[in-house]
């Protein structure tokens, strides 16, 4: 048996599997994160190993595993955000996590050093405030009592693989998605880690996503349940995890669609993919070699769970359902537009400074034109996204939804509509990452090749567009362009 853990925004999703990757049961703990004025956005790394411990054994208890049946543990986990370590491995201070928007200032002592255009082809990606590095200069440059401290840094699912091993790693496509990675080489950019003004000492040695990072030391098999003989495997980030849960991994699996707090969307290549407008980025894959192009953006479920928070009688109880579909039923938002930039925004404008936004609002709309607004604004967005993989010479023909935004068939008859394309649910949606966690530990352990996922989730709802409808999202989506076009120059001049 194999327990993979996937370390979301709002918990910690594990689930046990048999030793080909097949599932047989899952559990969710929640934690909280902190969200506060100024682009702050962070987590207690304590609160993660604390769901990692109570996940593991509730999924034993729940299903009376045997602990000499578990073999190997994996973990997925959130990317680009920023765990920074003293000398005895411990947090130096809570985690910054991948919404975290102040590192502003970094990115532009970074875009002036090394040029935007050439820090995008060495790193496949585009300097922002998002990513890792920018993070760790922030703390640097912000918080001297606390860098005083700091001896190494890692991200979230790094940080539970040093609890589980002693060991501390991290894998190719975590590493790539924190600024400070050549994809090219593949290794540490000693160019941006020089700009940056970092030591290279700080971060850690880079595995495959199948490596074993090692076993269970006697304390991590005490707290868990388990047994020392366990070995982890050093698994991944959620983006490329999610794409070999949704069965996706190799160039002829197709585009998926994540729709969790942040949602995107991705397909498997054989290279990165470099788009002419730095719209989108490509990861290195869990799959050894391989790359998944990719498009976040940073409020797409969060937008969803937002209004349907604001609008329930009880915010701590959403109707989400009801609301979606409220929403769905034939409602025209009569010339409603919602920018969906609560978190500011990564893919495709790349706009820290930008905010959610109703432009359009008349007396006359209720709170099912105010959802509407928002699975469509949402749906615009990724629109984009798709558009710039098309402009940059990929084939796009139908879209695989996992996630849980992917549960309800008013969301992806939306999405199917605005985007003109088929979108197809999978069987595991909320589960994808952690199916491909499973599917990765598998592989790592000698158990099964990745292509044993394609097998593991089916698809079981196929939702295709309405020509007249998409015609009209045609129009909407050029409106819906121009209204963050025209206010961006607002947005930047908000005050600090």
């Amino acid at each position: 048996m194999i327990i993979a853990h996937d370390l979301g925004t709002t918990g910690d999703k594990a689930s046990l599997h048999h030793d080909d990757g097949r599932p047989v049961a899952s559990v969710t703990v929640p934690y909280p994160a902190r969200f506060a004025a100024g682009g702050v956005a962070e987590q207690d790394p304590h609160d993660w190993w604390g769901a990692v411990v109570s996940a593991t054994r509730d999924l034993l208890e729940r299903t009376g595993t045997a602990l000499s049946a578990v073999t190997g543990l994996v973990v997925s986990g959130q990317m680009m955000g920023a765990v920074l370590l003293d000398t005895d491995g411990a947090p130096a201070r809570p985690a910054i996590i991948w919404a975290d928007t102040r590192a502003g200032a970094q990115q532009r002592r970074l875009e002036s050093a090394l040029g935007a255009e050439h820090a995008y082809r060495v790193l496949g990606h585009r300097l922002n405030p998002t990513y890792s590095i920018e993070k760790i200069m922030w703390v640097r440059d912000n918080e001297p009592r606390i860098w005083e401290r700091v001896r190494r840094v890692c991200v979230a699912k790094d940080y539970i693989v040093l609890r589980l091993t002693g060991r501390l790693a991290t894998d190719r496509s975590d590493a790539s998605g924190t600024n400070a990675y050549d994809q090219q080489a593949g290794d540490w950019s000693d160019e941006v880690l020089a700009a940056a003004g970092l030591d290279r000492a700080l971060f850690p040695e880079i595995l495959d996503s199948t490596a074993i990072a090692g076993a269970l030391t006697a304390s991590a098999a005490d707290a868990l349940g388990l047994h020392t003989g366990v070995q982890v495997v050093m698994g991944g980030g959620d983006g490329p995890m999610a794409a070999v849960g949704s069965g996706v991994v190799a160039p002829e699996d197709g585009a998926y669609v994540c729709l969790g707090t942040s949602s995107w969307i991705s397909f498997a290549a054989e290279r990165p993919l470099l788009d002419p407008q730095m719209r989108t980025f490509t990861f290195d894959n869990v799959v050894p070699g391989g790359f998944v192009p990719t498009a976040t953006m940073q409020a797409g479920g969060a937008s969803v769970q937002w209004i349907a928070e604001a609008l329930s009688p009880d915010p701590s109880r959403p109707e989400t359902g009801r609301l979606t579909a409220e929403a769905a039923a034939d409602v025209d938002t009569e010339d409603l537009y919602f920018l969906p930039y609560l978190l500011g925004e990564r893919a495709p404008i790349w706009d820290p400074d930008a905010r959610g936004a109703f432009i359009g609002l008349g007396r006359h709309h209720t709170r099912a034109h105010l959802m509407r607004a928002v699975l469509e604004g949402t749906a615009f967005n990724l629109l984009t996204c798709i558009h710039a993989f098309r402009e940059s010479g990929a084939r796009i023909d139908r879209i695989d939804a996992v996630g849980g935004g992917a549960q309800s068939d008013a969301y992806l008859a939306v999405l199917a509509d605005v985007w003109g394309v088929p979108v197809r649910r999978r069987s595991i949606v909320e589960e994808a990452n952690s199916l491909g966690a499973a599917v990765t530990g598998a592989v790592g352990l000698g158990l099964a090749d990745f292509s044993a996922a394609r097998a593991l989730s089916e698809v079981t709802a196929e939702f295709t567009p309405d020509a007249a409808r998409h015609a009209v999202y045609v129009e909407r989506h050029a409106r819906f362009t121009d209204a963050y076009t025209a206010l961006a120059p607002w947005f930047a001049g908000r005050p600090r």
